[in-house]
């Protein structure tokens, strides 16, 4: 890639990345002011932008044309983070997992009080999609961006990232089968992953068939991201990992590896990322910065926090 390492590369997307969300969020000001204010406190509150990366890079991994990239690929780069955002503030409310603080920051019901909670992650949910529409279309790119809208809404519903967590949470207390697990792992976790590497291959022209190939690989290190995250809540120090560990045991979740061990996730996370990765070498890398992709879908999984 250069001599810049992959942490630099990724910390210098994710600020890019960042700047343009920050340009699409709403302006706060107006009666509703607070409203504003609280749903851009949850966006703006950190994170790697991973989603939105993930659009932009597989884009243009697969060719997307770069002088289209602000117009139709950008808004979707703000929808996907701002579902993101919203799924985070909804998960810290009293009623689910009650947390009070998300990266070193209070969260957004505790900053801006329960009501304002709910009603900021409402925000954001609405709000992404009318980002998203605001994609301006070339003559022929209508297609394109209705099939990318389609997916968001899929991933993000019922269907897809509410889904996993309504299961999870009706779940609550009860020990799951590795089925019920996976489920959960697949829709929670895996969906906006999957939308994301979908979206990047339809506004970049992709047929149909390469779609379907890019969920498969997202699928892949979604399910892989997962159960990472349960064996460094096993194995990682509060240091190294950034917050609580151990947090599975204590309050008697069941997860991948309580129920497989480490050494069998971990070999499981093996494989699940070699396949995601020999799928996604079936198509040529066009992208400036080779490997990058890759790279970023082996630190998902091999990361240490």
């Amino acid at each position: 890639m250069s001599d810049r390492t992959f942490q630099d590369i990724l910390k210098e997307k994710a600020e890019q990345i960042t700047e343009i969300v920050r340009e699409q969020l709403p302006k706060e000001e107006g009666k509703q002011r607070i409203l504003f204010e609280a749903m851009n406190y949850s966006v703006l509150a950190g994170g790697k932008r991973v989603r939105p990366v993930l659009i932009l890079e597989t884009y243009r991994y697969l060719g997307g044309d770069p002088a289209r990239e602000k117009d139709i690929v950008y808004p979707f780069l703000g929808a996907i983070e701002m579902i993101h955002s919203y799924s985070l503030v909804h998960d810290d409310l009293p009623a689910m997992d009650n947390d009070m603080y998300r990266r070193g920051k209070m969260t957004t019901h505790v900053a801006y009080g329960h009501a304002m909670g709910i009603l900021a992650g409402d925000g954001l949910l609405n709000y992404a999609f009318e980002t998203a529409l605001r994609a301006k279309m070339l003559p022929g790119e209508q297609e394109k961006v209705l099939h990318a809208l389609r997916v968001l809404a899929d991933k993000s519903g019922a269907y897809g990232m509410v889904g996993g967590q309504t299961v999870d949470v009706i779940g609550t207390g009860k020990n799951f089968t590795g089925e019920e697990l996976l489920f959960i792992y697949k829709l929670k976790t895996g969906a906006l992953l999957e939308a994301s590497m979908m979206i990047g291959a339809i506004l970049a022209g992709a047929d149909d068939e390469t779609v379907s190939a890019m969920e498969s690989v997202a699928a892949d290190v979604g399910m892989a991201f997962q159960i990472q995250d349960d064996i460094l809540d096993v194995t990682s120090t509060v240091a190294e990992l950034g917050k609580a560990v151990l947090s599975d045991e204590k309050n008697k979740k069941t997860t991948y590896a309580s129920l497989f061990g480490v050494e069998e996730s971990s070999a499981t996370v093996e494989q699940l990322t070699a396949r995601a990765l020999l799928k996604l070498s079936g198509y040529e890398d066009k992208s400036p910065d080779k490997g990058f992709l890759k790279d970023l879908l082996g630190y998902l999984v091999h990361r240490t926090k």
